[in-house]
């Protein structure tokens, strides 16, 4: 199976591209070239392409020859994606157009696209988060992920482009960037290594579903190849902590003399958010995802042994 990663050289990408390279030719395609030193580093069966995601980009170059196409492009994060959201949706929603132009054009069998499970839901429902929930996005984010899935739909109905969405909950663990703008638990298993000193927005009690990145990754790749007549499904944990549980759970695991500094919260965070993973797990049985304080420790090992903590 020939597979492309668009937008592939990011935390989610490189630990997809790692566990796909086992099975099928993958190439994985980004804006940049030093953005696939860490791959490249790595020495796996992994093909390299530089190409944008963005108006201009020549998408049909990119797809051309492969079965299925991964979406992982994204120009934005939750929270500062309403600063322009005339240019943010240009920049994903009808930039994804133009991609799925390309599918339909080079007979691309399926595309998947990691959507959010989080952005899209808003903070209308009860948790634990159902698929079939009515969806309320306050992020201009979350607009763009909904919107894009319904695109899928939409190609679908009128082009046979198969498709599968996977609302993902919070992943962390290894190759994620620990100074990055995402990633609350790597994070703060970085600061616990090396000051000490974690910075929460709001009081603490924000309420998020938290996944080890390889039971992410496997879970994806059951849907993927699954035959479920489905398409759209969560994937977490099932379970929601507080960020002052995450807090609890490092200081346990990799260092107690942590000090926390409570800052101003902010507009775009859900106060609670976690997903109902049993559409998922009638499909493909249990996911037993590993829990929190085992993660921790496996992403400050993982941080220790690739010299990430000096």
């Amino acid at each position: 199976m020939k597979i492309a990663l668009i937008g592939g050289a990011g935390f989610i990408g490189t630990n997809i591209a790692l566990q796909l390279s086992l099975t099928d030719e993958v190439t994985v395609i980004d804006r940049d070239e030093k953005f696939f030193l860490t791959l490249k580093a790595l020495k796996v069966p992994l093909n390299f392409k530089v190409g944008d995601f963005s108006l201009e980009a020549d998408f049909d170059a990119q797809v051309e020859g492969q079965d299925i196409v991964y979406h992982l492009a994204s120009t934005v994060i939750p929270g500062n994606s309403n600063r322009n959201i005339g240019e943010e949706l240009e920049a994903n929603v009808v930039v994804t157009c133009k991609l799925l132009d390309a599918c339909v054009r080079q007979k691309v069998k399926k595309i998947v696209f990691i959507s959010s499970g989080g952005a899209v839901y808003g903070k209308k429902g009860k948790c634990p988060v159902e698929e079939d929930m009515v969806t309320y996005p306050i992020s201009s984010y979350g607009i763009q992920k909904i919107t894009i899935e319904k695109l899928l739909y939409l190609y679908r109905y009128q082009e046979k482009l198969d498709y599968r969405i996977i609302r993902l909950a919070n992943p962390y663990g290894p190759y994620q960037r620990p100074n990055g703008k995402l990633g609350v638990v790597t994070t703060f298993v970085y600061k616990a290594l090396t000051d000490g000193i974690l910075e929460v927005y709001g009081d603490g009690t924000v309420v998020r579903d938290f996944i080890y990145i390889e039971d992410a990754v496997r879970g994806i790749k059951n849907i993927v190849e699954g035959e479920s007549e489905l398409r759209v499904f969560n994937l977490g944990s099932g379970k929601g902590t507080s960020v002052n549980e995450v807090i609890e759970a490092i200081k346990n695991s990799v260092r107690k003399d942590l000090t926390v500094n409570y800052i101003a919260a902010r507009s775009t965070d859900v106060p609670e958010n976690y997903l109902d993973i049993r559409r998922y797990e009638e499909a493909y049985g249990k996911l037993k995802p590993i829990c929190l304080q085992e993660g921790i420790k496996k992403t400050a090992e993982f941080m220790k042994n690739t010299g990430m903590i000096v």
